[in-house]
């Protein structure tokens, strides 16, 4: 039992019935008749992802948006997913008798980046009065994953006695007892990542293409041919300004110092655009998360000082209280 993993989650990457009707992620046996019923499906084939023809579009361009107002139409919802990019293509789920919403839509944009930016920022937004979620197109990019309607999913409401844990509303808790890595490993169970686990105010990254490795590639390369010819060109210019100052120190130039100053200042904005070249590579996405991670563990610990000032703040506002009270008391005996 670690007890700095008290505040700390995981989220899934893979999907698993028992698994995901676990609060900690460490359960071996299915709690209740709906997992039974998701394990059935997932272990004999009965569910495909794929097999759904209204499914179109790239899953990695996708979003799931649910919570949405019953009210709420493809216009409206159309409206308000534009602001965080172009909409290719928007399907609003509805019921297949009456024609009514069920209440979750799916978002296809023009670009991956539109998609990653609506996923970071549409998350908790407001339609209709209505408070969303906004999650990546799980049904086609999770493996395993089994919907709702089969015992399966992610969420759910605690008076249903069905709560899915593990995706990003309702991640997993980071494990306070010992973790049965043999029984997880018989059932073919992600055991909990150790060491890695994430805190509440950070984002878990929805899954790129395969191909992205070699663009990342590609760009590291890429990078580092423009360091090369960043260093190459300061360089150059380093001596271009050893050439002028030796040229204008050997001759009188006092005729001519209007001349002489606005060649000197050319070299220099010269010489600083070429510096400015070399560190201007793009930042890498690993670098941006890194950062978006650290700035998120610091308004963790901003928090809880905050938390811990406040308390102290009020049990020394009660202690003068009750000084105060019994001198009071003493003064009117």
């Amino acid at each position: 039992m670690n007890g700095s993993n008290v505040n700390k989650v995981f989220f899934a990457e893979n999907y698993h019935p028992i698994q995901a009707g676990s609060i900690d992620g460490t359960d071996i046996l299915p709690h209740d008749n709906a997992v039974y019923r998701a394990l059935l499906c997932s272990s004999a084939g009965l569910y495909d992802p794929l097999g759904d023809p209204k499914v179109s579009g790239d899953p990695y361009c996708t979003l799931f948006v649910g919570r949405l107002s019953h009210l709420t139409d493809e216009d409206t919802l159309r409206r308000a997913m534009s602001k965080y990019g172009r909409v290719k293509n928007l399907r609003l789920v509805r019921h297949i008798v009456t024609g009514s919403s069920r209440g979750y839509a799916f978002v296809e944009y023009e670009t991956e980046k539109e998609m990653r930016r609506a996923y970071k920022d549409a998350h908790h937004s407001m339609i209709d009065d209505c408070e969303i979620i906004v999650d990546y197109n799980r049904q086609q990019l999770m493996p395993g994953w089994v919907p709702r309607r089969l015992g399966g999913g992610l969420g759910g409401k605690k008076e249903s006695g069905q709560l899915r844990f593990g995706g990003r509303e309702r991640p997993f808790r980071a494990p306070l007892r010992p973790i049965p890595f043999d029984d997880l490993k018989r059932l073919g169970i992600t055991p909990p990542p150790e060491g890695r686990y994430m805190s509440r105010f950070q984002v878990p990254s929805p899954p790129r293409r395969e191909t992205d490795s070699v663009c990342r590639e590609e760009g590291s390369s890429e990078r580092d041919s423009l360091e090369k010819d960043g260093h190459t060109r300061r360089s150059s210019s380093i001596d271009e300004d050893d050439d002028w100052s030796r040229t204008r120190g050997s001759s009188d130039y006092r005729g001519h110092s209007h001349k002489g100053n606005y060649e000197k200042t050319k070299h220099e904005s010269r010489r600083f655009s070429n510096e400015k070249d070399e560190h201007s590579p793009r930042m890498s996405y690993y670098e941006n998360e890194d950062r978006y991670q650290r700035r998120s563990s610091e308004k963790e610990d901003r928090y809880w000082r905050s938390s811990l000032d406040k308390d102290r703040s009020r049990r020394r506002d009660s202690n003068d209280r009750d000084d105060h009270t019994r001198k009071r008391y003493k003064s009117h005996r």
